[in-house]
């Protein structure tokens, strides 16, 4: 007895296989692409996704991206192992608990002040032609600006430019207390040193000093770090602070 039509057995197999050549997501443009940033710039593999998406519009699963550099041998980044002076993890449980900040030499006469939430990874930055405390005074000023909670300690490096009594006395007017870490001990403020290693690898590789738009641009690019990496927690306390 034939089958009524709609009443047969179905084949559960897709239309299209993703390893067909018509149903591939990544074209040979993007793979070529992919491989390029990969082998001149070292970049890992969130750091390529975002690349990716920030400067040529294409969005890529990590899944997808580690498929095309395992196919040509880019999976592992020959880098030297970092050494860890100790093990014990200082981070707040609250936003705003502790801020760390730090000053990077980018070019002659540019300072990139960073400014980065041990708790959440909300940071703020500025550029400044020099490594002082009047600079200092005015990126604290952009500090509490754009910070979306109340900031109670701010650490920093023994930098004489977080010393300065103008400095001081600015804190303390504002009730911050100020936290400078302990002599040799850069790991300390391993946080900000890591974000501002990935600001030398993903934005200023690509950014030129001189441009005339450079702080539009670095204000994107926070823009772009900030919403994507948002704690939870930091819209409780917005939240708080608005009501």
């Amino acid at each position: 007895m034939a089958a009524l039509p709609g009443r047969g057995d179905r084949r559960s197999r897709g239309a299209r296989s993703p390893t067909a050549p018509a149903g591939r997501k990544i074209f040979a443009e993007q793979e070529t692409l992919i491989l390029e940033l990969r082998r001149s710039r070292q970049l890992g593999i969130k750091q390529l996704r975002n690349e990716l998406l920030r400067d040529h519009g294409l969005r890529l699963a990590l899944d997808t991206l580690h498929r095309v550099l395992a196919k040509h041998g880019e999976h592992r980044l020959k880098r030297p192992r970092l050494v860890r002076k100790g093990t014990k993890r200082y981070s707040r449980p609250v936003p705003g608990d502790r801020v760390q900040m730090d000053v990077c030499k980018i070019a002659p006469a540019l300072y990139q002040y960073t400014a980065i939430d041990d708790c959440s990874p909300w940071k703020v930055m500025g550029l400044y032609p020099r490594r002082s405390a009047t600079s200092t005074l005015s990126f604290l000023d952009r500090l509490l600006e754009e910070m979306p909670f109340p900031i109670q300690r701010i650490q920093t490096d023994r930098g004489l430019e977080f010393f300065a009594e103008a400095v001081q006395r600015r804190l303390m007017t504002w009730g911050i207390k100020f936290r400078p870490t302990k002599p040799r001990s850069p790991h300390l403020n391993g946080k900000v040193e890591r974000t501002q290693r990935a600001d030398l690898e993903e934005f200023w590789a690509t950014a030129d000093p001189k441009s005339v738009d450079l702080r539009q641009r670095l204000d994107e690019w926070q823009h772009f770090c900030n919403p994507a990496l948002q704690h939870p927690s930091v819209y409780t306390i917005e939240v708080n602070r608005s009501c």
